[in-house]
């Protein structure tokens, strides 16, 4: 049996950033794994010290397997800043009249729907708890973006046969979100076409150097994922794996 939880991450704005640097601020095409482990630590109360792999129940967050279904892709732009009076390295402040920039990417309009599946269900209940009363706000990427519709599903931890990557292709999960779109008036995604599986995988193609081992110190390991398209509105049968179709 798999024990799996689903997040609902859908905003105007949100940004997932994984090679920002300095006043480049970047995002992926869908929530990275430390995003969403941050948004699990605001909910948990797990400061930013906090939040590294002597805590054990930080070390549990990062053994979850993820799964993202982008229920719409949301379209790139990006914002720019101008800041003064910015404090330096070494806690002075800039000559008068110094001014920083930096370009800000986000993606608008974007729905994702992010599975996690562990195996200690008690941890999982653990996450929904936090979701419904969240110690500390939670947001998309920045803090200025925050959800625009709950991001915990009703039906709490879910015990199944299915695998993450069979579920996230199922007619039962459409069925969940059908229910989500009733109640909480979100917007409808389009089951007419294919959408995008992105999954934790052994086997995938591509690395991601998104799992976080210690905020404070901004240390991060890899994980090896795939990407697929599905159909959910047929029973979710696969139609190739991209990312070993863009390696061919």
């Amino acid at each position: 049996m798999f024990h799996i939880l689903l997040l609902r991450l859908t905003a105007p704005m949100q940004s997932w950033g994984v090679m920002s640097r300095f006043s480049r601020r970047d995002t992926g095409k869908e929530p990275s794994k430390s995003g969403v482990i941050g948004l699990l630590c605001a909910a948990l109360g797990i400061s930013r010290d906090e939040a590294n792999t002597e805590n054990p129940l930080f070390a549990e967050l990062l053994q979850l397997k993820m799964g993202v279904l982008a229920l719409r892709e949301g379209v790139l732009q990006s914002d720019y800043h101008t800041a003064q009076n910015i404090i330096k390295a070494d806690g002075k402040l800039p000559p008068k009249g110094d001014t920083k920039l930096s370009t800000r990417f986000y993606l608008a309009d974007a729905d994702f729907v992010v599975a996690l599946e562990g195996e200690n269900r008690e941890t999982l209940e653990k996450i929904q708890a936090a979701l419904t009363n969240p110690k500390w706000q939670l947001f998309l990427g920045r803090k200025a973006f925050a959800p625009a519709a709950p991001v915990r599903f009703r039906e709490g931890v879910i015990t199944t046969e299915k695998s993450l990557e069979d579920f996230l292709r199922s007619r039962e999960l459409k069925e969940i979100l059908d229910k989500y779109d009733d109640e909480f008036g979100a917007k409808r995604f389009d089951i007419a076409r294919q959408t995008r599986l992105i999954i934790e995988s052994d086997a995938g193609s591509e690395t991601r150097q998104d799992v976080p081992l210690s905020f404070s110190a901004r240390r991060f390991t890899n994980r090896r994922v795939k990407t697929e398209f599905v159909e959910l509105d047929n029973g979710g049968e696969t139609n190739g794996n991209l990312s070993d179709e863009n390696d061919a």
